[in-house]
C-alpha cells in the first residue's frame, strides 16, 4: 500500500497519532516499541525481535525487573521532588503527571502491579510520609539531600542568632537588676562589719580613771596583753598592801620591761621573716609582670563604646539604604572617627559609608578565626570554640599576644565579629 504524501490531511492525522499517547495495552516494553492497534501487536508479538528479547528475559528476568523498577522509581521521584517538593500531595495527581510523558517507563514491567502498592513501598522504606484517606493515597516527600540537610541547620542556627534585640535587653536588664542585688547584699554587709569595728573602737578609747577607794594601790604592768593586764591590775588592787606594793613593783616592772624588750624583737624577728616569704612568693617571672602591664592598659582602654575594628565582616541592620544592602554581609576597609566605617559589601562590592549603629556583628561557624571588639583583649585574634545559644554568648581562644592560648568565656555576642579571609 503506497504512503500518504507529506502534506494530505491523512499524514497529518497519521503524524498526530504517533506523537500522542497509545493504549498501555499494545506497548512492549522489552522491544520499547508501541502499537496503534491489535492487528499491529499481533504481528509484533510474532516477529523475530520480539521474540529475541522474549528470550534474553527468560535467562534473567530479575536483571530486568529490577532495572525497569529502579529507572521507574527514579523518574517518578525526580517529578515529584521538582514538582511537588516536600507538599502532601495526590498520590494519583503524581502518577498522571509522570504518564504523560510519552517515552516514559510503565508500571506494569516493574514490580509493582499498583500505585497502592508503590505507595505502600515508599511508606516501609521511609521515602515518603504515606497517608491512606476516604479520597485516596496522599504522600509527602521527605527531602534528605545533604545540601538541603546544611542549609536548613543554618537556617535554624541564623534564627538563633537573629533573634529579637528586646529579648537581648530583657536578658541584660535582668542580670544587671541580679548584680544590683547582689551588690546591695554585700554593702550591707560592709555597714554591719563597719558598725562592729566603730563599737570595737568606742571601747578601746580613753576613758578617766576613778579609784573605788583612796586606799586602793596603782600598779603598772608592761608588755602584758590586754587581758592579762586587766587580771594584773585587779589582782594587785585587791591583795597587795602599800609596803609590798612599793618594793615588789619596780622588780616586777623591770622583769617586765625585760620581757616586753625580748618579745618585741621576737616580733620584729617574725614579721621580716613573713615579709621575706611573702615577697619571696610575690616573686613573678618577667612575662608575668608584662601580662599583668598589658592587661591594666587594656583595663584603661576598655571603656569605651566604639568597636569598630579594620578587618572585620559585619551586617547591615538598617533598611534606610532599601532591600539590595538590607541584611547584606560586608567588609570593613577603614574606621573613621571610631564611630564610622568605610563598608564593602561582599556580593557586590559597593563601597557604603555606614555608622556602627547601622551594622552588627556577625559570629561565623564554630573554629573559624574571629576579632576580639570590647574588653581587655581589644584587637586580639581568636578562635571560636564554642557558641551558647540561650545565653547569647560565646567561648573563644587567644590566638595572637602574649595571651596566646588563654580560653575566655561568656563574651557577649556584640564583643566578636567574623574576620575577612
Amino acid at each position: 500500500m503506497p504512503k500518504h504524501e507529506a502534506l494530505t490531511p491523512k499524514a497529518i492525522g497519521k503524524r498526530i497519532k504517533s506523537k500522542g499517547l497509545q493504549k498501555l495495552k499494545w506497548f512492549c516494553q522489552m522491544c520499547q516499541k508501541q502499537c496503534r492497534d491489535e492487528n499491529g501487536f499481533k504481528c509484533h508479538s510474532t516477529s523475530e525481535s520480539h521474540q529475541r528479547q522474549l528470550l534474553l528475559f527468560a535467562d534473567n528476568p530479575h536483571k530486568y525487573m529490577d532495572a525497569f523498577s529502579q529507572e521507574f522509581l527514579k523518574d517518578f521521584l525526580h517529578l515529584l521532588k521538582t514538582r511537588f517538593s516536600t507538599r502532601r500531595v495526590f498520590a494519583n495527581q503524581v502518577y498522571q503527571e509522570y504518564i504523560k510523558e510519552r517515552d516514559h517507563l510503565h508500571m506494569n514491567a516493574t514490580r509493582w502491579v499498583t500505585l497502592s502498592g508503590l505507595v505502600k513501598w515508599m511508606g516501609r522504606k521511609g521515602i515518603c510520609h504515606v497517608d491512606n484517606t476516604e479520597k485516596g493515597w496522599f504522600i509527602t516527600y521527605i527531602d534528605r539531600d545533604p545540601e538541603k540537610v546544611m542549609k536548613q541547620k543554618n537556617l535554624l542556627r541564623r534564627q538563633r542568632t537573629e533573634k529579637d534585640y528586646e529579648e537581648r535587653c530583657q536578658q541584660n536588664i535582668a542580670d544587671q537588676i541580679e548584680r544590683g542585688k547582689q551588690l546591695e547584699t554585700n554593702s550591707s554587709g560592709h555597714n554591719r562589719d563597719d558598725d562592729n569595728t566603730a563599737a570595737e573602737d568606742n571601747d578601746l578609747k580613753a576613758k578617766e580613771f576613778k579609784k573605788e577607794s583612796e586606799e586602793q594601790k596603782i600598779a603598772f604592768s608592761l608588755g602584758l596583753g590586754k587581758s592579762e593586764a586587766k587580771a594584773g591590775a585587779e589582782t594587785s588592787a585587791s591583795t597587795s598592801s602599800a609596803s609590798q606594793s612599793t618594793t615588789n613593783g619596780f622588780k616586777i616592772g623591770y622583769n617586765e620591761l625585760k620581757n616586753a624588750d625580748k618579745s618585741d624583737t621576737i616580733s620584729v624577728c617574725s614579721s621580716k621573716r613573713k615579709l621575706n616569704t611573702k615577697d619571696s612568693q610575690n616573686k613573678k617571672s618577667a612575662l608575668d609582670q608584662i601580662i599583668e602591664e598589658q592587661e591594666k592598659l587594656r583595663q584603661k582602654s576598655a571603656k569605651h563604646d566604639y568597636w569598630l575594628l579594620r578587618g572585620i565582616v559585619v551586617k547591615i541592620v538598617t533598611d534606610s539604604l532599601g532591600e539590595k544592602y538590607y541584611k547584606r554581609k560586608g567588609v570593613v576597609e577603614k574606621v573613621e572617627d571610631k564611630y564610622t566605617c568605610v563598608l564593602r559589601v561582599l556580593d557586590t562590592n559597593d563601597v557604603l559609608k555606614l555608622d556602627q549603629k547601622h551594622v552588627e556583628t556577625v559570629i561565623p561557624q564554630i573554629g573559624r578565626k574571629v576579632l576580639v571588639l570590647r574588653g581587655l583583649y581589644r584587637g586580639l585574634e581568636a578562635t571560636l570554640l564554642d557558641v551558647n545559644y540561650d545565653k547569647f554568648c560565646v567561648k573563644i581562644r587567644i590566638d595572637s599576644d602574649v595571651s596566646k592560648g588563654r580560653v575566655v568565656e561568656k563574651l557577649k555576642y556584640e564583643d566578636i565579629s567574623k574576620m575577612n579571609n
